[in-house]
C-alpha cells in the first residue's frame, strides 16, 4: 500500500468478528483463510479498510480479548503465515489491515501474570495492579467490574488482591510501570513490521488506574444511563473517576503514536465511558500527537440517534475540541444491531446508512450490517458470552450480535461452515438476507450499502470536509459539507412529513441512485425516512 499517513481520515472501515465470518476448515469456527476468501465482498461494498477482532492466542475466557500471547496467532484461527497472506491479499484489493489490540489488560495465562502472581520480588511482580486488602481483608476499594461484581479477586500466593475491570482471568496491566509500556510498545511493532496499517485499541480509556486506589464516588440514580452497560448491571451506580480516564494517559498515547508515525499506520480507540465519553474522545485525538481518531457511544447506545441528540453530540464535540476526529458506528460485536436495537424498518436503516456516509468523521461498519441483519434470538442454552449468562434474561449478553455472517440462502449454515453446527447457531431468519440472495438485486440492502459507499467516495468533501452543526427541527436535522458548504444534506429522521428550508444560493440535486427526493417549487418536504442531497453550482 502507497505510503499516506492520511489515509484513516474519513475511511470507512469494515469490522470483521473472526470467528463468525468465515469457517475455512470445517470445525464451526471462523478462521483467517476463511476471511482472505471473503476480502473480495468487502472490496466490493467499497470500503477502505478492515479491522479484525482479535485473533491472538487465548485461552477464549472472553473470546479473544484475553490474550495469553499478544505475538502470535491462536491455532483456532490459524497462524501467522495464514496473517501475513491475509494481509497480501487485503494489500492487493485495496484494503487496509486494522487489528484489535487489547493493551488493558491480558488472559491470567499469560507468562507475563503467571510470573507476577509468584511472588511480590519476581522481576515482573508490578506488572500488574496488585493491592493489600484493607485490614478487614476486603477489597481495596469499592471498584466494579463492568461483567459484574468486584473489581478485585483475592490470589492466595501474594496475598494480595489484583484488579481486573472484565473477568476474573483478565487481570489489568500496571501502566504506571515503565517496562510494562515500553513492552506494549514493541507487541505494536510486531504487527507494524508485519504490515498492518493501524491498530483498534479496546477499552482505550481504562489503561490506567488512580495509583491512590481511590474510591470512586456514587452516581445519583437521575445520572445514570446504560450507554455502556446494562442498567441491570450497578457498574453504573458509580462515577468513574478514579478506576480508568487518568491524565497520565495521554502520556502513553503520544509514546503510541510516535511508534505509529513512521509507518504512516493509525488507530482508533474505543472510549467506554458513560458520562465523559465525548470530552476523552476530544482529549485523546486532539493536538495530532496521540491517536487519530476515538469512537464513543452515542451511537452506540440502546437509545434511537434522533434528530436533536445527533445536533446535541456534535455541538458538545465541537465544544470539547473542533479539531477531535471521531469514528461513529452503529453496531458492533458488543451491541445490539442497530436496526433491532432501534426499532428500524427497512426504508429507516436506508436513511440512516446516508446519514452515515454524510457525517464528518471517519466510519466502523460492522459485518452483516451491509446485509440489514436484526439481532439473532441465541437461547440460554446456545449462548457462549459470559457477560450475558451473568446477566441473563434482563440482559441477554452479546451473542446476538456474533452470530455467522450469512453467505448463501439455501444453505443450513448460511455458506458459513460445512460443519454440522456452528460456534454459535445462524439465525434462520438472517438466510433470507444473505449476500446470495442481495447481491445484484436492485433495491436490496447490500446494494443500497455499496452505492451508499460509492457516493462517499464519489464526494470528497464527505470524507475530509468540514461541517456545519447539524440543526434539528423536529424529527428533521440538516448540515452543510465541505469548506465552503458545497453539500447539502437533509434527513427526515421520523415517522412525520417534514418542511425544512432550503439553503440560499443554487443547488442541483444528487443521490438519486440513493433514493434522495428532489425539491419542489422552491419547497423542501421530506416523507418518513426521506432524505435530500443537494450539491452547490
Amino acid at each position: 500500500m502507497p505510503f499516506d499517513p492520511d489515509w484513516w481520515r474519513g475511511a470507512v472501515i469494515y469490522q470483521i468478528y473472526p470467528r463468525s465470518y468465515q469457517d475455512s476448515d470445517g470445525d464451526g469456527i471462523g478462521d483467517l483463510k476463511g476471511i482472505t476468501a471473503r476480502l473480495d465482498h468487502i472490496a466490493g461494498l467499497g470500503a477502505d479498510a478492515i479491522w479484525i477482532s482479535p485473533f491472538f492466542t487465548s485461552p477464549m475466557k472472553d473470546f479473544g480479548y484475553d490474550v495469553s500471547d499478544y505475538c502470535d496467532v491462536d491455532p483456532m484461527f490459524g497462524t501467522l503465515a495464514d496473517f501475513d497472506a491475509l494481509v497480501g491479499r487485503a494489500h492487493d484489493l485495496g484494503l487496509r489491515v486494522m487489528i484489535d489490540l487489547v493493551l488493558s489488560h491480558t488472559s491470567d495465562q499469560h507468562p507475563w501474570f503467571r510470573e507476577s502472581r509468584k511472588d511480590r520480588t519476581n522481576p515482573k511482580a508490578d506488572w500488574y495492579v496488585w493491592a493489600d486488602p484493607k485490614p478487614d481483608g476486603t477489597a481495596p476499594n469499592n471498584w466494579l467490574s463492568i461483567f459484574g461484581g468486584p473489581a478485585w479477586q483475592w490470589d492466595g500466593r501474594r496475598r494480595q488482591y489484583y484488579l481486573h475491570n472484565f473477568l476474573t482471568s483478565q487481570p489489568d496491566l500496571n501502566f504506571h510501570c515503565p517496562d510494562v509500556q515500553e513492552a506494549l510498545l514493541d507487541v505494536a511493532r510486531f504487527w507494524l513490521d508485519r504490515r498492518v496499517d493501524g491498530f483498534r485499541l479496546d477499552t482505550i480509556n481504562f489503561y490506567i488506574a488512580d495509583r491512590y486506589l481511590r474510591d470512586n464516588p456514587p452516581l445519583p440514580p437521575e445520572l445514570r444511563n446504560d450507554t455502556i452497560a446494562p442498567s441491570v448491571n450497578p457498574y453504573n451506580h458509580q462515577l468513574h473517576l478514579f478506576d480508568k480516564n487518568q491524565p497520565e494517559n495521554l502520556e502513553f498515547l503520544k509514546k503510541f503514536r510516535a511508534v505509529l508515525n513512521p509507518y504512516g499506520a493509525a488507530a482508533v480507540g474505543e472510549v467506554g465511558d458513560a458520562q465523559r465519553g465525548l470530552e476523552i474522545m476530544a482529549q485523546y485525538t486532539s493536538g495530532g500527537d496521540k491517536v487519530q481518531m476515538c469512537y464513543p457511544f452515542e451511537m452506540l447506545q440502546p437509545a434511537r440517534l434522533t434528530a436533536r441528540l445527533l445536533s446535541d453530540t456534535f455541538a458538545r464535540m465541537t465544544a470539547e475540541a473542533p479539531d477531535a476526529w471521531p469514528c461513529w458506528a452503529y453496531s458492533n460485536h458488543d451491541v445490539v444491531r442497530h436496526v433491532t436495537r432501534w426499532g428500524l424498518s427497512d426504508d429507516a436503516a436506508r436513511a440512516y446508512t446516508v446519514l452515515l456516509m454524510c457525517l464528518r468523521g471517519s466510519v466502523c461498519l460492522y459485518q452483516g450490517e451491509e446485509l440489514g441483519l436484526p439481532e439473532a434470538d441465541v437461547a440460554y442454552e446456545d449462548l457462549q458470552d459470559p457477560y450475558g449468562i451473568e446477566f441473563w434474561p434482563e440482559f441477554k449478553g452479546r451473542d446476538g450480535c456474533r452470530t455467522p455472517m450469512v453467505w448463501e440462502a439455501d444453505n443450513r449454515l448460511g455458506g458459513f461452515s460445512v460443519a454440522e453446527r456452528a460456534w454459535l447457531p445462524v439465525a434462520g431468519a438472517h438466510l433470507a438476507r444473505a449476500v446470495s440472495a442481495q447481491a445484484g438485486r436492485t433495491g436490496s440492502m447490500l446494494e443500497h450499502y455499496r452505492a451508499a459507499l460509492a457516493f462517499r467516495h464519489a464526494h470528497p468533501m464527505l470524507r475530509t470536509g468540514a461541517m456545519t452543526l447539524p440543526k434539528a427541527a423536529g424529527d428533521a436535522v440538516s448540515f452543510l459539507r465541505g469548506d465552503d458548504g458545497q453539500v447539502f444534506c437533509a434527513f427526515n429522521l421520523g415517522e412525520v412529513p417534514a418542511d425544512m428550508p432550503l439553503p440560499e444560493g443554487k443547488w442541483h440535486p444528487i443521490g438519486a441512485e440513493l433514493g434522495a427526493v428532489t425539491p419542489a417549487g422552491g419547497a423542501l418536504v421530506l416523507g418518513p425516512w426521506q432524505f435530500c442531497l443537494m450539491q452547490r453550482i
